[in-house]
């Protein structure tokens, strides 16, 4: 696998179609857990991964294996297949506030104007940068567990809505309210 020059990521995969995409990951948190058998105990590893092509494309999923490098790679497989398209606006911004909960967690993401750069902490910072948000202010409420954070920050994203759809949308409502 080919690294990425920032460190951080790894290079390319390839899509269904054929064609190269560019996608970064970033593992936000792993987790060894214990599970007690006869004889011992065995160790395995769960990884939270998420990719992203910085174009407003990004995934989330969490990689279960005996191995590290094994949660890893699954994870990254589960995040590309679960990817959402993220509306981002002429500054590198979301089009609006948003407030989403999972569990116990709370995300506050909201618009900021150029030259802001991303105000987030770890986990809600690695789904953003990897969705290309580049000017954004937040807030984790509530639990910080990371699955929940990421998972929170995901529906958040995922309820913004484009400004243009909308727009559209109310432009056709208002040629049928008129046509009849």
């Amino acid at each position: 696998m080919q690294f990425d020059s920032r460190g951080g990521g790894r290079g390319d995969f390839s899509s269904r179609d054929g064609e190269r995409q560019r996608f970064e990951d970033r593992v936000v948190r792993i987790n060894r857990v214990s599970k007690v058998v006869r004889g011992g105990r065995r160790f395995g590893f769960n990884a939270i991964v998420v990719v992203g092509d910085r174009d407003g494309r990004v995934g989330v999923s969490m990689g279960r294996a005996r191995e590290v490098a094994d949660a890893i790679q699954k994870g990254q497989e589960r995040a590309k297949r679960t990817m959402i398209t993220v509306p981002l606006d002429e500054n590198g911004s979301i089009p609006h506030y948003v407030e989403a909960r999972f569990g116990a967690s709370k995300v506050i993401l909201r618009p900021a104007g150029p030259g802001t750069g991303v105000i987030a902490g770890g986990a809600v910072r690695a789904v953003l940068e990897l969705a290309g948000v580049r000017n954004v202010l937040t807030k984790i409420i509530g639990s910080s567990n990371a699955v929940n954070v990421v998972r929170a920050t995901l529906a958040g994203l995922e309820s913004l809505s484009d400004p243009a759809s909308r727009r559209l949308a109310r432009l056709k409502l208002i040629e049928s309210s008129s046509a009849e």
